[in-house]
């Protein structure tokens, strides 16, 4: 889908390594490398031999509910954090939606495929892609934040997020990769104090099960109602389920942990690195807080271009409403794969 300002906003970061990309080392898509574990892999391999009942998702969001410390009222299963954009572009009888960029297109596309029109908040550059929270219409009735936002990398404070919640207005929070941020400082997930609140959650990055398909909805139960109504029937599928019930659990929970230090400990590592070709006009957004950096780059189609054939897939930035050309974004790899990646960069600017 491309709109009238030019940008795809159906490009996604998949489309890097499809066909002739398939043997790049992928740095353009966010979803954590080496995953998934072998003992969720065998956790869900165990529930095939239940395919042949319809699924029961009762158990997995009575899960989803104690992760967060919620009643179970307040919890709807998805087939990814996707499918919960369609079904609020879909059942909420909204007048002014406004979407916050530059961030994740999904949520514009799904409520302009509905028959929105759909209004934009751009953050700056100079002000670090940072929220503004006066900058938001105090008429729109939807209002969709990305934390930390996809591409920027930013995480932005929960007060600030929250104060956007008025009267007859939805506040919709894409946390898909807050569970990378140590601690998930600065998380909405598990309030109930903020009128309209909707977060939104998915385990496909943190675990690598974008193949799977699963997420979840966390908001007021009348809102989990509309959304649970314009589902199909048995939207998740057994295995699926069988997924969300391990990840929210104790385990997956101290482990997603652990891999959140371990990520932040790799990203300081690839900062560093690109601090180095600072002379050639690089800049990265900051400061970067999730999986993921983004950076400007002067003639950056180009060295894109040159990165794969080097063997590198990185995530273009011109399909992002308020970026350009200009701009790339790199998934946070280990130490290893980000020497090799900064070697690459380095041939790619000297050609």
């Amino acid at each position: 889908m491309r709109t009238e300002s030019g940008h795809d906003l159906r490009h996604h970061g998949d489309a890097e390594v499809r066909d002739d990309g398939g043997s790049l080392v992928d740095l353009a898509v966010n979803v954590r490398a080496d995953t998934p574990p072998l003992w969720l892999r065998e956790h869900i391999a165990a529930s095939l031999g239940g395919l042949a009942a319809y699924p029961d998702g009762r158990a997995a969001r009575a899960a989803v509910a104690a992760r967060h410390g919620l009643p179970v009222e307040r919890v709807l299963l998805t087939a990814g954090a996707a499918e919960a954009f369609v079904l609020l572009a879909r059942a909420l009888k909204v007048r002014r939606p406004v979407v916050v960029h530059p961030q994740f297109t999904e949520p514009e596309a799904a409520l302009r495929d509905a028959g929105h029109a759909v209004g934009r908040v751009l953050l700056r550059e100079e002000d670090g892609f940072r929220l503004d929270p006066a900058a938001v219409p105090e008429d729109a009735d939807l209002v969709v934040i990305g934390n930390p936002t996809n591409p920027t990398s930013v995480l932005h404070p929960a007060d600030a997020i929250a104060s956007l919640a008025r009267p007859g207005r939805m506040l919709v929070v894409d946390e898909a990769f807050m569970d990378a941020v140590p601690g998930e400082s600065e998380a909405l997930a598990g309030r109930v104090d903020v009128p309209g609140l909707v977060v939104l959650r998915s385990l496909t990055k943190t675990w690598g099960l974008a193949g799977l398909r699963i997420g979840y909805v966390l908001a007021a139960p009348e809102t989990v109602e509309d959304l649970q109504r314009a589902q199909p029937l048995w939207p998740v599928s057994t295995p699926a389920l069988a997924a969300a019930e391990a990840c929210v659990g104790p385990r997956a929970v101290a482990e997603a942990a652990h891999a959140a230090h371990r990520i932040a400990a790799d990203r300081a590592h690839l900062l560093a690195g690109l601090a180095r070709f600072a002379p050639a006009g690089l800049r990265v957004a900051g400061p970067a807080q999730g999986p993921f950096v983004l950076l400007r780059l002067p003639e950056a189609s180009a060295v894109r271009g040159r990165l794969r054939d080097l063997g590198y897939a990185v995530r273009r930035g011109d399909t992002f409403p308020g970026l350009d050309g200009e701009w790339l974004r790199l998934a946070v790899r280990d130490r290893r794969t980000t020497d090799a990646f900064l070697r690459a960069l380095e041939q790619a600017l000297r050609q």
